[in-house]
């Protein structure tokens, strides 16, 4: 029986490609360990989800304050905040594995912190309850299965995004390189001037 579990993301993609570590665990750990330990440890993470958590909550509040709903119609707020939300985790899967520098603290942040209490299940499934509640079992059906679809639909829209984003700052950033590598005459001469 082994002691030891991967880490989660770590392994090939289906593609073949090795798959990021988590950043946020070590290499190994140990099974049985205990929940105090890894508190002590990472209290630095835990504090940047709960500051990261307050800003998404707030955000998805002051979504719901200015686009109001009667407890009998579907909630639009909802709907919005959390196909948003799924496009913004898409095009943060994308920087954070491929474009920004590694940071201990961008993921915890943004993706766990900010968009996970932005987004909403349980804010989802309440407002479901409610249009089943007022008689429109049909609608609640519609709009479960309608989140769910153009969610992920989102999601992937925010990976596409991402991946053509990442791909002009590599152009971008390859051309300056390539710039800054030429002598002084090349430059004026690719640009049409001419030296005297």
């Amino acid at each position: 029986m082994p002691t030891d579990r991967q880490p989660a993301g770590a392994g090939a993609g289906a593609s073949g490609a090795s798959m990021p570590i988590d950043p946020d665990l070590p290499a190994r750990v140990p099974l049985g360990r205990h929940a105090s330990s890894v508190i002590r440890e990472r209290w630095d993470i835990l504090a940047v989800i709960a500051v990261g958590g307050a800003v998404g909550s707030a955000a998805r509040y002051g979504a719901g304050v200015l686009w109001p709903h009667d407890p009998s119609q579907v909630a639009w707020s909802t709907f919005a905040v959390n196909v948003v939300g799924g496009f913004l985790l898409g095009l943060l899967m994308v920087f954070v594995g491929d474009v920004w520098p590694p940071h201990r603290y961008v993921r915890p942040f943004l993706g766990v912190g900010v968009l996970g209490g932005f987004t909403t299940f349980s804010t989802y499934m309440l407002d479901a309850h409610a249009l089943v509640g007022a008689g429109r079992p049909a609608i609640a059906t519609l709009y479960v299965g309608g989140t769910l679809l153009v969610g992920l639909a989102a999601v992937w829209f925010g990976i596409i995004a991402g991946r053509g984003a990442a791909a002009l700052l590599r152009a971008r950033t390859g051309r300056n390189a390539r710039r800054a590598r030429m002598t002084p005459e090349a430059n004026d001469a690719r640009e049409g001037r001419r030296l005297p």
